[in-house]
């Protein structure tokens, strides 16, 4: 029996499933459901306006099915970094630069994804140099248009300089790279549909960051970078234990209610009939400590609405020095009750050996530390968000926000 042939449109969706499934790009799977994907039969290659995404069904038809994922990623990361509208003085300077540009940032972040290409790849006529390796699309557009000049010795070839428009209608053999940019379709979005994008993409990334962990994926540094420079430590605490601690708000008299009880009046509790204790652990050092309050006192406001059994609070260094424990009841004695121990080392192993030895079963673990470790710990078996008070440390596990003033 002979196989049928797949259509331009269902080769398109295999591949957004295929991706989302992947540890290592399911960080993208809530930017693959924003605006509209489409197949147009007048579009020669793939065109994105920064919300919406287009391919062209020849081009489709024609490349592998590795080189359609990375021509998938490809139209995506334009969304990720909002390149339409971040850069679109660069397009007004030079369109063709700026389409250069953009392009050579998010091609080596796929390239780096799978440097083999055995199941993504960039198709014919994609940008990627190694000098653009951790500069931002405005980086590399100084650095192309100071070649165009002939004020730097790498000059570019005849005519790569030229501007032109990047519309999709021109034969794509003649532009720079493999896709083209709708600038205009960018522009002519209210300033009310750009807010809404910009905080539909921060919202995605957010999720797809929690996705990635709980898969064992990474995040590109890229992606750190630009999350970090855009979300409050607090939001991102709230978000992850959040993602982890649904309340069903179930009633039972197991527990009456301690407001009520103290007036003579026997009312049910409210509980999550779901949500188990939350692991938060601390080391010992300065800098954790100096922020210890403050911290706990955010985690508590978050409790208070997701509503978990209790907190199992830990203090470390070398070793868990201390385990307080707290009843959904009880958090308000946390903040004036609790008395830090420990000082010596920093080995976040430690805790993850002590959650598997005592048979803890956790909805989530959040680490305090400063970050300078022996090693970040292995055997999590529960998801983990790291709070690190000194920039530019990220953990090899979990997920990493930088805890400040």
């Amino acid at each position: 029996m002979t196989m049928q042939k797949l259509t331009a449109e269902q080769r398109v969706q295999k591949a957004h499933v295929w991706l989302m499934a992947q540890p290592k790009y399911c960080l993208y799977s809530g930017i693959f459901m924003l605006g509209k994907t489409s197949i147009e039969d007048n579009v020669p290659t793939a065109c994105t306006n920064g919300r919406d995404a287009m391919y062209g069904r020849a081009f489709v038809d024609k490349i592998k099915d590795e080189e359609l994922r990375g021509l998938i990623l490809h139209e995506n990361l334009h969304k990720a970094f909002r390149h339409l509208t971040t850069w679109k003085d660069l397009n007004e300077k030079n369109g063709k630069l700026a389409n250069m540009a953009c392009d050579y940032v998010i091609n080596l972040m796929i390239y780096d994804s799978d440097p083999e290409e055995k199941d993504v790849a960039l198709p014919d006529g994609g940008l990627l140099d190694e000098r653009f390796r951790g500069m931002d699309a405005g980086e590399v557009f100084r650095i192309l248009e100071q070649e165009c000049k002939g004020k730097t010795k790498g000059k570019s070839e005849e005519g790569e300089c030229d501007d032109s428009k990047d519309d999709g209608s021109e034969d794509p053999n003649a532009q720079e790279g493999f896709d083209s940019h709708d600038w205009d379709g960018a522009k002519e979005m209210s300033e009310q549909a750009q807010k809404e994008l910009e905080r539909d993409i921060d919202q995605a990334l957010r999720q797809g960051a929690l996705l990635a962990g709980k898969m064992k994926g990474g995040v590109p540094q890229e992606i750190k970078d630009m999350m970090e420079s855009k979300i409050d430590w607090r939001d991102a605490l709230r978000e992850f234990i959040n993602s982890f601690c649904m309340d069903k708000d179930v009633s039972t008299w197991r527990r009456p209610n301690r407001r009520w009880v103290d007036q003579g009046v026997y009312l049910p509790s409210t509980v999550g009939e779901t949500v188990g204790r939350i692991v938060i652990a601390a080391d010992m050092s300065g800098s954790m400590y100096h922020l210890l309050g403050k911290v706990l006192g955010e985690i508590k406001k978050i409790a208070e609405s997701v509503r978990p059994e209790g907190i199992d609070l830990l203090y470390w260094d070398a070793h868990v020095c201390a385990v307080e424990k707290y009843d959904f009841e009880d958090l308000d004695a946390m903040m004036t009750t609790t008395k830090p121990i420990g000082g010596g080392g920093t080995d976040p192993q430690c805790v993850a050996d002590y959650i598997r030895d005592n048979k803890l079963k956790p909805e989530c673990v959040v680490m305090l530390t400063d970050g300078y470790v022996n090693s970040w710990g292995t055997g999590w078996n529960v998801p983990v968000l790291w709070g690190i008070t000194s920039k530019g440390i990220v953990a090899d596990n979990g997920i990493s926000i930088h805890i400040g003033d």
